[in-house]
């Protein structure tokens, strides 16, 4: 193996670099690639290896070298998702906040990819022109990934693959859920709510959608909060071949399922989630029953963001929140 490293370097305070590119099997033996970890570490190298193992190695010494700076952590309390198991106390991250800038009327926790963290997110949305939403930016635990081949990173959930066919990490999720709500239920009571995120964290946003149409976690213990939106980018559904029973299951929950507004941006060049699966989430949410819901795409976008999705994602919450004091884009 041959490894040439251009830069490594230690920022948490500059701005997130558009392409925010995530792991999967068939992209380990790029020759060339930048990966992002957290806290802003960033590693460009070159390698020429024979098996994905070499690769691997590189990402778990970036991380190694990350944990030196990765900022405080906390345990999951107060709302229970019930999981009562083996499995070691879940641990987050640093978890960042952007004030509103103008009357509060509104709270989105935002939940970011794999291997990032907080700080990232809560620098472009700071920047959006709604004033008087306040944003909530956690960081997934550390945990083993299995299509990172099992070496640990930030994640919300165990996953296998990137779509909807993949295995579905219910207790992961329901942690992952739990935790958004616990952040969420603090607010006010007269503040409207809401959850989005990019890739696996659209995920968990989407997944949280579902609890709340249905009433309860994956495990059955009830969902505890009221939302008002879901946002997800460059995202999947997980457990969609349950969604339309869960729905069906009572007419308060075909009433949610219709009229929660839900927002999904995709870009038809996604090469870690791909298209295909984003437009097979839409068909599904929209044969269960979502009838507030808006498909966006968008030609030669990868898996990262771009100013026209910012843009109809703020004209769409304007327009969804009815919020006071939103400047133009």
């Amino acid at each position: 193996m041959q490894v040439l490293v251009s830069h490594l370097f230690i920022d948490s305070l500059t701005s997130p670099k558009p392409q925010k590119k995530e792991f999967k099997k068939k992209n380990l033996y790029a020759l060339h690639s930048t990966f992002f970890f957290p806290f802003g570490i960033q590693i460009q190298f070159t390698i020429n290896t024979e098996g994905p193992l070499s690769v691997l190695f590189i990402a778990e010494l970036a991380y190694k070298c990350s944990d030196m700076n990765y900022g405080s952590s906390s345990r999951s309390s107060g709302f229970d998702s019930g999981n009562r198991t083996s499995r070691r106390s879940v641990e987050y991250g640093r978890t960042y906040v952007v004030k509103p800038k103008g009357r509060h009327q509104a709270t989105i926790v935002w939940l970011h990819g794999l291997g990032d963290n907080g700080a990232s997110w809560s620098q472009i949305l700071e920047t959006l022109p709604h004033p008087n939403i306040k944003w909530i930016c956690p960081t997934a635990p550390t945990r083993p990934v299995a299509s990172f081949g099992g070496f640990s990173c930030t994640a919300w959930f165990d996953a296998g693959d990137f779509s909807e066919e993949g295995p579905d990490d219910i207790e992961g999720m329901d942690a992952s859920a739990a935790h958004v709500a616990n952040l969420l239920s603090t607010e006010p009571a007269n503040i409207k709510l809401g959850i989005g995120g990019f890739s696996m964290g659209a995920a968990i946003a989407l997944y949280s959608a579902t609890c709340y149409i249905h009433g309860k976690f994956g495990n059955g213990n009830p969902y505890p909060i009221n939302l008002s939106v879901i946002i997800g980018f460059s995202g999947w559904l997980p457990c969609y071949r349950s969604l339309k029973s869960k729905v069906e299951v009572s007419q308060d929950a075909i009433r949610r399922a219709a009229a929660l507004p839900v927002l999904l941006c995709h870009g038809r060049g996604d090469d870690v989630v791909m298209y295909e699966q984003g437009e097979k989430s839409a068909e599904v949410l929209r044969s269960a029953g979502f009838q507030n819901f808006s498909f966006k795409t968008y030609n030669g976008l990868g898996h990262y963001t771009s100013p026209e999705e910012m843009d109809d994602f703020c004209k769409w919450l304007r327009m969804k929140m009815g919020l006071d004091g939103s400047r133009s884009y």
